[in-house]
């Protein structure tokens, strides 16, 4: 136990070298103003920002790196839950259900103790989470030293059926958006080999796909094309936003009685939030809708959910700032992401030469934990930024799209050109807005962008996985995983997760039909 937190203490020296360097504070102020900027703005989001951020990290230290990036996840969903309270306009699809109630509650003169509850159940919930992520990232990498080739295989087969079964309402659609990102993932190089594959004769993809290329344009491009649409659209109603005057000027605030009282429900809520955030492809949207269902059930006055309550709002906010920290907890013990977010956020931990596992708290520890010390900072400093930006936040969402639009198509642009570093430039335009209508067509058949994401990122130590083990079994690959139970629990995990949801469904018919 003292070896796997030896590395904590001398890194503290570390952290505080860090936290007064320029980039550093540029990372911060970047991150956490920047993060709710984009979370205000609504379906931008840190899916759509981090990838405009990766290179500039190539210039960067890794601790103001990893912090900048982490702010901008977990700051996100403070900023869109403001929008969500003042203007029923979330931010992002975690802060849906905050509108149910912080709605309500602003249009009865209490946007500004309404903003105050989501701002102190943002911070309780992500500071639950980065203490978590503090203490027990370390002790589950230790497990993780269990693990060789076979379980690494296994493990992705088992997030790749998790991503598939959470991400959608079809187990199908979810089942083809991870299988799409585990093809693209074969592109490029054969593991453990000088060949490669699916290339088509153009240098750029010799060395694989670029993953920030393809988020760029499975999120970012994409984004710009629906925000298009709703702008060309000739159903304004549709998309029109019911304003209303807000007194942010009230007398009324949260006060400390009150999160007193309503501490229990926090301490829940968060601990809900931390185990959807851990599993793969859950994130924040489902966290938060968890988060609000169980606020309501536990509730001694489930009847005033809806009317502008105070527990609609710390449930869902609670819940899905809880979800960023367990998501990087398997992302940076096990290298299995428990979001879309997370996948982008390790993709910057290997670009600055880092690799999930144990290695991170022990040999990496001096860069680490100051990390980790760092994503506790951001979201105490979350809580000061917010009441800041709460004032601004109402007008944000008021740019116009066509402003917006081109604002986002020049950052993807420099981005993109600024990630690969061979190929034309014609090639590197149809990439891009090749998965930014790859991107537009998933949101409309409602297949999920994050689930191919993972399954980019999570095919390629697949495949590793496999191959090694095919050589490690020396030609008894069946007997060889036989005897690695660890890996035969996971497959079989990866069975189950497969198949309930269709069982589950047959057997609701069954009873439906039953009682019918």
């Amino acid at each position: 136990m003292t070896s796997v937190y030896s590395g904590m203490i001398p890194a503290l020296a570390s952290f505080i070298d860090a936290l007064f360097s320029w980039q550093m504070l540029f990372g911060l102020l970047v991150g956490i103003f920047g993060g709710m900027v984009v979370g205000a703005l609504p379906g931008l989001g840190p899916n759509a920002t981090i990838p405009l951020l990766l290179p500039l990290t190539y210039v960067m230290d890794p601790i103001p790196a990893m912090a900048m990036l982490m702010s901008v996840y977990t700051c996100a969903m403070t900023g869109g839950s403001y929008t969500s309270i003042l203007l029923k306009t979330p931010g992002t699809a975690g802060n849906i259900p905050t509108a149910f109630d912080g709605y309500p509650m602003a249009r009865s003169g209490k946007a500004l103790k309404a903003c105050q509850i989501s701002t102190y159940s943002s911070v309780f919930g992500g500071t639950f989470s980065a203490v978590c992520l503090l203490f027990v990232a370390p002790l589950l990498a230790r497990v993780s030293l269990l693990f060789d080739s076979p379980e690494y295989f296994a493990m992705g087969l088992f997030g790749i059926s998790l991503i598939a079964s959470l991400a959608s309402d079809s187990v199908l659609k979810g089942v083809v958006s991870g299988a799409f990102g585990f093809c693209l993932s074969q592109i490029g190089q054969f593991p453990l080999e000088e060949q490669y594959r699916y290339t088509f004769g153009t240098q750029m993809l010799k060395p694989g796909l670029s993953t920030t290329l393809i988020f760029l344009g499975l999120f970012a491009i994409a984004q710009v094309l629906n925000l298009t649409q709703k702008t060309l659209s000739k159903d304004k109603e549709k998309h029109a936003v019911e304003k209303v005057k807000l007194d942010m000027k009230s007398r009324e605030t949260y006060t400390w009685a009150e999160r007193l009282k309503d501490l229990p429900l926090h301490l829940y809520c968060s601990v809900v939030g931390l185990f959807v955030g851990i599993l793969p492809g859950a994130g924040g949207n489902i966290g938060a809708f968890i988060g609000y269902n169980e606020a309501k059930r536990v509730s001694k006055h489930p009847e005033s959910f809806g009317t502008g309550c105070t527990e609609g709002i710390v449930g869902p906010e609670t819940a899905n700032n809880a979800t960023s920290g367990g998501a990087i907890i398997p992302m940076m013990t096990l290298g299995i992401p428990g979001s879309s977010t997370a996948a982008l956020l390790m993709s910057a931990l290997v670009i600055q030469g880092f690799t999930p596992g144990f290695t991170l708290f022990t040999t990496h520890a001096n860069t680490t934990y100051p990390v980790l010390f760092s994503f506790l900072l951001i979201n105490i400093l979350m809580y000061f930024a917010g009441m800041l930006f709460v004032r601004f936040a109402s007008r944000i969402v008021e740019i116009p799209d066509a402003i917006l639009n081109v604002i986002v198509i020049v950052f993807v642009t420099i981005g993109g050109y600024s990630v690969v570093s061979i190929g034309s430039a014609t090639e590197l335009v149809m990439l891009l807005f090749g998965f930014g209508l790859i991107g537009y067509f998933f949101n409309m058949c409602k297949y999920s962008g994050g689930s191919l994401a993972l399954g980019l990122v999570l095919g390629q130590l697949t495949e590793k996985g496999f191959r090694r083990s095919l050589v490690m079994a020396r030609g008894q690959w069946v007997k060889y995983m036989l005897g690695r139970p660890i890996a035969i629990a996971l497959i079989l995990l990866t069975i189950i997760t497969l198949f309930y949801p269709s069982i589950k469904k047959a057997i609701q018919r069954r009873k439906q039909a039953a009682n019918s």
